[in-house]
């Protein structure tokens, strides 16, 4: 739209920009995502404007009807105020503040009557609903240091609960997760290069992960370009917790670690780029 220095809108349904690493494996530095991608929203559904005040500074606006979801699961919409600062060309600093609500105020009936109604259709008034709040502040930064190195930063602070105050059950508590992760790439060739990141993400309460914890992981990836569309990445990984929750080879018996090697190959095809 032509407004001021531009203002650009527009509808429908796309990955989530909280948190610094995307869907797309040969976009990123290592072949497996961290915690955050896994614990932020993938996606949402809804209308974003975002207003360029110059060059350096954008700002950005979310309506939408929630976290991972296209339809709605209550009657209200949440938002996202953030801004992506860009004092040279070499950095890039995104801050975004997330405000919603996740209960539910409908839950799924298996008989609808008197009426015949697709099954999966029915649905009965939750009462009281619950109407907790969701507050996420995400803010991350990408620095080339040199035409070689590039270092990233990201930081969050997640709380939750589900009733604005107590709840029938009195269970208004907020539950809290905060950390956040570090990345660094160093081109070797033009065809290779080698990267890490390390993360730490406190679980106060169990809103990630089930119970309340901190998880660490260290992950280094080498990576190599086949060709064009296609490329290789090597990867060690190690993740560690204060609580047993890893896998073992024994049934119902659990460890405080675990470490993972992985080869991942990757082909892409398409003139679409960056994401969606």
């Amino acid at each position: 739209m032509p407004v001021g220095s531009g203002l650009t809108v527009d509808f429908g349904k796309w990955a989530s920009s909280l948190g610094s690493e995307g869907n797309y494996t040969q976009v990123q530095m290592n072949y497996s995502r961290g915690y955050w991608f896994n614990f932020l929203p993938f996606y949402h559904m809804g209308i974003r404007a975002q207003y360029a005040v110059n060059k350096k500074l954008a700002l950005n606006y979310w309506l939408v009807n929630g976290t991972n979801q296209v339809e709605p699961t209550n009657g209200f919409k949440d938002e996202m105020f953030g801004f992506v600062l860009t004092p040279v060309k070499s950095l890039s600093w995104t801050v975004n503040y997330y405000f919603g609500q996740e209960g539910p105020d409908t839950t799924p009936v298996a008989v609808c009557g008197p009426v015949p109604v697709q099954p999966g259709l029915c649905f009965d008034k939750v009462s009281p609903a619950p109407d907790g709040k969701l507050h996420i502040f995400d803010t991350y930064a990408t620095w080339q240091t040199t035409p070689r190195l590039t270092l990233q930063l990201e930081g969050d602070y997640v709380i939750q609960r589900v009733w604005a105050s107590a709840g029938p059950d009195q269970s208004s508590a907020p539950k809290h997760t905060t950390g956040g992760a570090g990345w660094a790439k160093y081109q070797l060739t033009p065809r290779t290069y080698v990267a890490g990141r390390g993360e730490y993400l406190s679980d106060r309460g169990g809103l990630f992960s089930g119970v309340t914890e901190a998880l660490k992981e260290l992950t280094a990836t080498y990576d190599f370009t086949l060709g064009s569309g296609s490329e290789m990445k090597y990867e060690y990984r190690r993740d560690w917790s204060n609580q047993p929750i890893f896998l073992t080879s024994q049934q119902n018996v659990f460890s405080r670690e675990q470490n993972t090697v992985t080869v991942g190959a990757i082909w892409w095809f398409g003139r679409k780029q960056g994401p969606w």
